[in-house]
């Protein structure tokens, strides 16, 4: 019987290069499932939680600043708890979303569970996916529980005047910071560097983009140091969408221009962050 043809070498796939020849939808889907049933088994710490925080923050500015429990003083034609109360839930959000993203790779690095997040037959692309979406859904989700909050606060105010510049500069800014914290995450090599990323980079920049006041207050050297600060434009937008006015401007084409910025800025995290996984820096090596 003649011998059976062998396989040449050359049509195998080097030793530890996956190769994936489709989207593995099902893997995507697995993974993000596990990172949103981990932060939904603790609820109350993840969503609840930050609902009642940021509720806390509107009573205490509203009594301080807001001139009484109503928020009779007017910040762009409103009162004052309708004017600060969008961009508190815009805050809580992305703060959420960081906190997410931020966690699960770094876990584990520490632990050192991370070949869990290498070996399963799913792309980079599906891996940031499912890591930045499960982030964003604890961002939504966070933003409806305060939002239902912010409701119980006599004064408040939430119609919404362009729904499209809700969902844009919510979902945008909540891709923004979970983009950024899965690149801490990779960067990070224990709690300590992810708690000063948090502390001294994430905090600063939500506490001084606007959320509690407008910025034609400022100087004009900080107005525009403020209008270099990406989160500006995420509590700014997503003002606009309820109130119809904002820092941007007072007309969607002024808004627009802030949108397309965050749009192209979260495309350029979302290739260096892909370039950082596939590399595997800090990851595998």
């Amino acid at each position: 019987m003649p011998d059976q043809p062998t396989r040449s070498a050359a049509h195998f796939t080097p030793p530890g290069q996956p190769v994936f020849r489709s989207f593995n939808t099902l893997g995507l889907w697995t993974l993000y499932m596990k990172e949103v049933r981990r932060f939904f088994k603790v609820q109350t710490q993840t969503i609840w939680a930050p609902a009642v925080t940021t509720l806390l923050y509107l009573m205490i500015f509203t009594l301080a600043l807001g001139g009484g429990a109503n928020g009779t003083r007017i910040v762009l034609g409103v009162n004052f708890a309708s004017f600060v109360a969008p961009g508190l839930i815009a805050m809580a959000m992305i703060n959420n979303s960081f906190a997410n993203s931020s966690f699960s790779l770094l876990v584990g690095k520490i632990q050192g569970t991370i070949v869990d997040y290498l070996m399963p037959p799913i792309s980079n692309g599906e891996l940031m996916v499912a890591l930045v979406g499960a982030a964003v859904t604890r961002a939504v989700l966070v933003g409806v529980a305060v939002a239902g909050a912010m409701l119980l606060w006599p004064g408040v105010s939430l119609s919404i005047a362009h729904p499209w510049a809700v969902i844009w500069f919510g979902l945008m800014g909540a891709v923004l910071l979970a983009l950024i914290g899965v690149l801490a995450s990779i960067w990070a090599e224990k709690f300590d560097h992810n708690a000063a990323i948090t502390n001294f980079v994430i905090t600063p920049l939500s506490m001084l983009s606007g959320t509690f006041y407008v910025i034609s207050n400022l100087a004009p050297a900080f107005q525009t140091v403020s209008r270099m600060n990406p989160i500006f434009y995420v509590i700014s937008g997503f003002r606009f969408g309820f109130l119809g006015k904002s820092d941007i401007g007072d007309d969607n084409l002024a808004v627009l221009h802030g949108a397309i910025g965050l749009g192209v800025l979260n495309v350029v995290l979302a290739a260096l962050l892909y370039a950082l996984l596939r590399s595997g820096w800090r990851l595998k090596n």
